[in-house]
């Protein structure tokens, strides 16, 4: 997949892959013969149902997941949004790498190839207060990464993010997809105090009153980074690949928000892994007509708490695949 517009993007609606109700409806069939009441596994049966649809066959199994982690710094903290230092987040990247970091754990449990990749962290991108944040170009380059690092032989796509100052770019995205409140997208982020969230709001408030009325993907370039186009660029990529994606918190979601912006269908093979501790997370899954698999109180980021669905995700299709119908268990049906 290449990205040379963002004005194209709408446009790939028309030719990505879609759900298919075939193999759906071959996975209730089975669902329903399997010995237990018929629903009585709840949202497992609708995750296992999912995976049917976009793995296009009735009896969908992961033997390969993939968790990517981008990270990217932003020129939005010169407005005092982050309570830590830009230079932590490459000093994290280093801790991903070596192994250190509550995402390595999760995949390691769950089953998930993880590769960590930093966008330009000596460069951050321009103050989305005084400018747009990236160019044009630097957007699409920032996305192009993202849809290259996807493993086209992958079952399911784990998306997370590293970025100081990014909860504050992400209250920014959301609010400009949705409107409403800048006070009910800002949250505390990394530990930020109430001084600094009212900065962030103050931050969120002047890049939205410059940026007026940019809509779509140019809500990416006006008041996104990196680490937010790469996300969205893995997000159409698995989709051309048929691969289901598991997004990570507010964040993450999102970024992934503006593709919903742009067409809500671009997010149709994308679940959500848990709903975020940050309070505009809620909003926005309502936002985007989604359920989060997972309410755990997490608020980290680093796909950490989609690593964490992972493991549903695969409970879902043992309990779909490994057991026994009625017929081959002997037992009567009512």
């Amino acid at each position: 997949m290449q990205f040379t517009s963002l004005n194209t993007i709408a446009d790939l609606v028309a030719v990505l892959p879609v759900f298919d109700e075939t193999s759906v409806a071959a996975a209730h069939v089975r669902q329903n013969s399997l010995t237990k009441p018929p629903g009585s596994l709840g949202r497992l049966e609708t995750l296992a149902a999912f995976m049917a649809g976009w793995r296009k066959t009735a009896r969908p199994e992961i033997n390969r997941a993939q968790a990517l982690v981008f990270a990217g710094n932003h020129g939005v903290c010169a407005q005092g949004v982050n309570p830590y230092p830009q230079e932590v987040t490459g000093q994290m990247v280093m801790n991903f790498q070596a192994g250190g970091a509550a995402i390595n754990q999760l995949c390691r449990a769950n089953g998930a190839d993880l590769q960590v990749i930093p966008l330009d962290l000596d460069r951050p991108t321009q103050d989305f207060t005084q400018e747009p944040a990236m160019s044009e170009a630097e957007t699409l380059a920032a996305m192009q990464t993202g849809a290259d690092a996807v493993d086209t032989q992958a079952d399911v796509l784990i998306l997370g993010e590293m970025g100081i100052g990014n909860s504050t770019v992400a209250a920014a995205m959301a609010a400009a997809v949705f409107g409403g409140e800048v006070a009910a997208w800002v949250g505390a982020g990394t530990g930020s105090d109430a001084a600094g969230i009212a900065r962030k709001i103050a931050a969120v408030k002047a890049g939205l009153a410059r940026h007026q009325g940019c809509a779509g993907m140019a809500v990416l370039a006006a008041l996104g980074g990196r680490e937010q186009a790469a996300i969205c660029g893995a997000v159409l990529a698995a989709r051309a690949a048929g691969i289901v994606v598991i997004l990570d918190g507010f964040i993450c979601t999102a970024a992934a928000a503006v593709l919903y912006g742009t067409d809500p269908r671009l997010l149709d093979h994308c679940l959500i892994g848990h709903q975020s501790a940050e309070p505009g997370h809620a909003k926005l899954l309502n936002a985007i007509n989604k359920d989060a698999i997972l309410k755990f109180d997490m608020r980290l980021g680093e796909g950490s708490g989609a690593a964490l669905a992972l493991g549903i995700l695969r409970g879902a299709l043992a309990c779909h695949n490994g057991m026994a119908t009625f017929g081959e268990a002997g037992v009567s049906e009512a």
